[in-house]
């Protein structure tokens, strides 16, 4: 393999960007446009399938927020980096292919969902191992363009197989390999070629992979884990209130971003009655124009800073909110706007919090705080799922309407988690802007 001059092999760029790629199948297929609309369809599920699907994500972000911590401060110590991944991605493909097998029955419900919550768990620990390879692959000097990369990918994976996944399959009366709508048999397929799709691509880093040098034999169980992880926040406490400030508020607002993709397509079905194609076409140009926004957006950050375009699109996202909510009688059109609109806000957002952050850390504690960044945002992971299932639930119960009619109050769960990151942002004391850890840590 050639290296690269800025001592980077770039076969394992490659492998590590495809990653990003392969994830696309579970995170806007799987979790956000196909599955997730299909397991709350109250025809085939009963009408209590979307609020339980909602609480079977908060259950699966519960698990995630205790077991987060100590599975990176374990890969830490371990270096077992290439196992983990290996491990849960191939978790996450079972889980995949598994949804093949739930037919449009309502005794299928909670299988769909269990198989979900596992695949849920399975690829958010992934990630913890994945954003931690960053640092082996990159330099200071090239980290953000490499992160770039792979965010990339990311979105133009999700559109290249939901194409694939329309034309092929959904969109046509009768699709490849004679697939009709019959049983259900248009997503359940679907779900294969998910987990096909993640296995191929996912392939080349499972493969080039390296475990790093261990850093202690020493084990350390959950308890010791969270005392270790309380004391860095502690001593954080004493040394920068404004940092720990940062931390709990964009861990509310991350999720909140989470919740607009991971709902945005069950919202579209069931509050505005969008058919399984039209949230497919929904999906794709929800990742193309969020695509689109981030690179954009990045230039106003470098020019305005990173505070101004965290606010902006916060306040933003917050108003397309409660408008989707309010108007959600005049039709389809007003999601196709605003639910676009929001789309727009969500990766600006994520890319300006950790050039944020980079900006106010102090020099040589990157590595520390970054860690803990990554570990906050998992830490409240359950919040707007649970909200989102307790807005239709409270709002079914106010009106006398069933949960599929208040299906629409399940904007208002997320609109308050990012309404409360919005509102703790301003604890936080102005960036400054420190370009060496800007170079080095912004993604």
């Amino acid at each position: 393999m050639s290296i690269s001059s800025s001592g980077t092999t770039r076969g394992k760029v490659t492998a590590w960007a495809l990653w990003d790629w392969a994830s696309a199948a579970f995170n806007a297929v799987v979790t956000t446009f196909v599955f997730s609309v299909y397991i709350v369809n109250s025809d085939f599920f009963g009408p209590d399938a979307n609020t339980n699907f909602g609480y079977t994500m908060t259950a699966a972000g519960i698990i995630v927020a205790i077991i987060a911590p100590v599975m990176g401060q374990s890969v830490d110590r371990s270096g077992k980096r290439r196992s983990l991944i290996t491990l849960t991605t191939t978790i996450t493909i079972l889980a995949t292919a598994g949804l093949a097998l739930v037919r449009p029955e309502e005794s299928y419900l909670w299988l769909g969902l269990l198989l979900l919550a596992i695949g849920n768990i399975a690829f958010d620990t992934g990630s913890v191992v994945y954003n931690a390879m960053l640092t082996d692959i990159s330099t200071p000097q090239n980290r953000g363009k490499i992160s770039g990369i792979g965010w990339g990918l990311g979105y133009v994976g999700g559109i290249v197989l939901m194409l694939i996944l329309y034309l092929g399959i959904i969109g046509p009366e009768v699709g490849w390999f004679g697939v009709t709508s019959d049983d259900g048999m248009k997503i359940r397929m679907s779900m294969v070629l998910c987990a096909v799709w993640t296995l191929i691509f996912s392939l080349p880093l499972m493969r080039t992979a390296s475990d790093t040098v261990p850093k202690t034999t020493e084990k350390v169980g959950i308890i010791g884990s969270y005392k270790l992880l309380f004391a860095s926040i502690a001593r954080l406490w004493r040394k920068d209130r404004s940092l720990v400030y940062f931390l709990g508020s964009s861990a509310l607002y991350r999720d909140g971003l989470a919740g607009v993709f991971s709902f945005g397509g069950v919202i579209a079905a069931k509050a505005f009655g969008f058919s399984d194609d039209e949230v497919l076409v929904f999906g794709i140009a929800a990742n193309l124009v969020a695509g689109i926004a981030t690179i954009t957006f990045g230039y106003a950050d470098d020019y305005f800073g990173s505070r101004p375009v965290i606010l902006f699109s916060l306040t933003s996202m917050v108003t397309l909110g409660l408008l989707i909510f309010f108007l959600h009688d005049a039709g389809t059109i007003v999601f196709w706007i605003c639910g676009l609109l929001l789309c727009v806000f969500v990766g600006p957002t994520q890319s300006s919090s950790r050039t944020y952050l980079a900006r106010i850390i102090p020099a040589g504690e990157e590595s520390e705080i970054f860690g803990l960044y990554a570990t906050t945002g998992r830490a409240v992971s359950f919040l707007s799922p649970f909200l989102y299932s307790t807005a239709i639930t409270i709002g079914a119960t106010a009106l006398d309407i069933t949960k599929d009619e208040a299906a629409y109050f399940g904007i208002l769960g997320i609109v308050v988690v990012l309404l409360a990151g919005f509102l703790t942002f301003f604890l936080i004391k102005p960036e400054r802007k420190n370009r060496d850890n800007v170079a080095a840590f912004e993604e």
